[in-house]
């Protein structure tokens, strides 16, 4: 099948994973930290309070995305979704309409949890379990909402707060979110059940076998891979969580910094692009070990870029594992665990990246109140990526002929 095809065949499906990984852009950090000095000005919060806030709830959510996480393998994506889009919506307009400080981290646990957690979650779950051959195409195809989402808010909203109240604008995105209701419900009124989906049609992973979550966290391939599940959120996250402390360092100012977001956007979307293709094409395990390896040369850039031709390099690199994020490391769940428990097994392995997402403000923002520059931070960052690409590598490699063994 062209791509053509694919595409209209299976419009509505993908359009579905669309809006939710879009919309759950009010729930991500790239969004959340461009209101940042606002809320820290606001409540009089230091970058040490407002990330501990942050780690606070975005760490709660971690946990309740273990449990909850596992719906997906029950419940009909669309049912779980509109429940989700609900719950985003009064999240959106808690932050609003929020007057104490005390109330943050719930706040961000509602965000985090909706926005970031499930939405997100939900759609790459149903594209892992949906398409098996289009697997690859199917998750470049909805994960383009992220993109999406970062190339186009940033810049609005920035551009908007010089105008507006920020309370408003979190008004604005409730309305939003409360709009992708009827839109999810009419896109998947043919949605079929996960329990119908998993028995006519799940594929196997690893030594032939249906792996159950429990299964997988007893296998040492699971643990080699944590560290590099932990490492893009904790510090991507970090990174765009202390944008406006960044900008400072760097003496620019935050609309100038943000200017640079839809560039790292549009090599997002060729990278996911690309690496959708390559996986059907070549497979997971070939790619996955040197998924991060732009990681370490972007966050050694952003540790020493003093001019704009530098600060394009590092948004070029951080741009192509933001990419190759969105889509191998769904793939690669799918095809060594298989998929009949994919919606638990996922549950696990996000509740892990928003742990990490928790991680990375708060160890960064407690560093820069102890006086540890953000630039020297980003050369640990980097040495901490080659780490990653190591573990990888070592387990995709000793766990690759298991593919096509037999228990």
């Amino acid at each position: 099948m062209n791509s053509l095809s694919f595409l209209r065949e299976n419009t509505p499906w993908l359009a579905a994973g669309f809006l939710m990984t879009f919309l759950s852009s009010f729930g991500q950090t790239f969004f959340i930290s461009l209101f940042a000095g606002e809320i820290r000005e606001g409540f009089g919060l230091s970058h040490g309070d407002w990330g501990l806030i942050y780690s606070l709830g975005t760490a709660t959510s971690a946990l309740a995305m273990v449990w909850v996480g596992g719906l997906t393998d029950r419940f009909r994506a669309r049912n779980l979704g509109m429940i989700v889009l609900v719950l985003l919506t009064f999240s959106c307009l808690f932050m609003a309409l929020n007057p104490v400080w005390w109330l943050l981290p719930l706040v961000i646990f509602l965000l985090r949890f909706t926005g970031q957690g499930m939405l997100s979650h939900i759609a790459v779950v149903s594209m892992a379990r949906w398409f098996v051959a289009s697997r690859g195409k199917a998750l470049s195809v909805a994960t383009l909402g992220f993109a999406s989402g970062e190339a186009l808010l940033p810049l609005l909203f920035v551009s908007l707060m010089v105008f507006v109240d920020w309370h408003y604008l979190w008004m604005v995105t409730g309305l939003i979110a409360c709009l992708g209701i009827p839109a999810l419900r009419l896109l998947l009124r043919t949605e079929r059940t996960p329990q119908s989906i998993s028995a006519q049609s799940s594929s196997i992973g690893m030594l032939s076998r249906h792996w159950t979550r429990l299964n997988v966290m007893k296998h040492w391939l699971f643990w080699l891979m944590v560290p590099a599940l932990l490492g893009p959120s904790a510090f991507n996250t970090a990174f765009f969580f202390h944008q406006v402390h960044f900008a400072d360092v760097k003496d620019i100012s935050h609309l100038q910094l943000v200017a640079y977001f839809p560039f790292y956007t549009g090599v997002s979307i060729i990278a996911m692009i690309l690496s959708g293709w390559a996986l059907d094409k070549v497979g997971t395990p070939r790619l996955i070990p040197f998924m991060q390896i732009p990681m370490v040369i972007a966050f050694g850039i952003f540790a020493y870029a003093s001019d704009g031709a530098a600060m394009f390099a590092g948004f070029l690199f951080l741009g192509l594992t933001s990419g190759f994020n969105t889509t191998l490391p769904a793939a690669f769940w799918a095809e060594f665990y298989g998929t009949r428990f994919i919606g638990s097994i996922k549950a696990m392995a996000a509740a892990i990246m928003v742990l990490g997402s928790a991680i990375g403000p708060g160890i960064t923002g407690y560093a820069i109140d102890q006086g540890v520059g953000i630039e020297t931070q980003y050369l640990g960052v980097a040495a901490y990526f080659v780490m990653t690409t190591i573990l990888m590598t070592i387990g995709v490699l000793r766990a690759r002929p298991m593919l096509s063994t037999a228990p």
